[in-house]
């Protein structure tokens, strides 16, 4: 059994999608939501299917209050689901290779602080990408900077518009992330 943090400041479509990936394949892992967000609607979500939410402030964030949460909760592993902040070093160097997260573009093209969401879309957009996807990689102190775990792409047209995008980097999202999270606490 792995306890999973899932980390989200918005919605949490990322959240749901891989915790009924985990409830299908009959897992065992124990997910508990952290936001920064106290009216993000992940919160709703994890009330509804049942796992415990922990909302903080960005100042909680950084002097280790988090950091203790997720010790005296016994968490193994953490996932960044559509999480705008940067996770600090205290978080950093105690799950060393045990956080990963998902980034809308095929690093190392637009990632970085402030490239997250419609603003990665809206780039790739402008710069008339032929193609763009999403990848998974481990976090350090740096936004979008760990080493890849993997990258799934999408051909991209004439006709594409940031909205067509974005909806092209939700279904590849929604396919491979709970997968290669799966994949990666595999090898714990």
């Amino acid at each position: 059994m792995t306890k999973i943090a899932l980390f989200a400041s918005g919605s949490g479509t990322n959240v749901e999608n891989i915790i009924n990936y985990f409830n299908k394949n009959n897992s065992e892992n124990i997910f508990t939501i952290f936001t920064n967000n106290n009216n993000a609607f992940v919160i709703k979500r994890a009330e509804k299917l049942n796992n415990k939410v922990i909302i903080f402030n960005k100042t909680e964030l950084n002097d280790g209050t988090v950091n203790k949460i997720l010790k005296n909760l016994h968490i193994d592993f953490i996932v960044l689901a559509g999480f705008l902040l940067l996770v600090p070093k205290n978080i950093v160097s105690d799950f060393k290779r045990k956080i990963i997260n998902v980034h809308p573009a095929l690093l190392p093209k637009y990632g970085g602080k402030g490239m997250y969401g419609m603003n990665v879309h809206n780039a790739v957009f402008n710069n008339k990408e032929k193609e763009t996807g999403i990848t998974i990689h481990y976090v350090n102190e740096v936004y979008d900077d760990g080493d890849v775990i993997f990258q799934a792409k999408c051909k991209l047209t004439k006709d594409d518009t940031p909205n067509t995008i974005a909806e092209k980097i939700h279904v590849l999202e929604q396919e491979y992330f709970p997968q290669i999270i799966e994949k990666t606490i595999s090898i714990l």
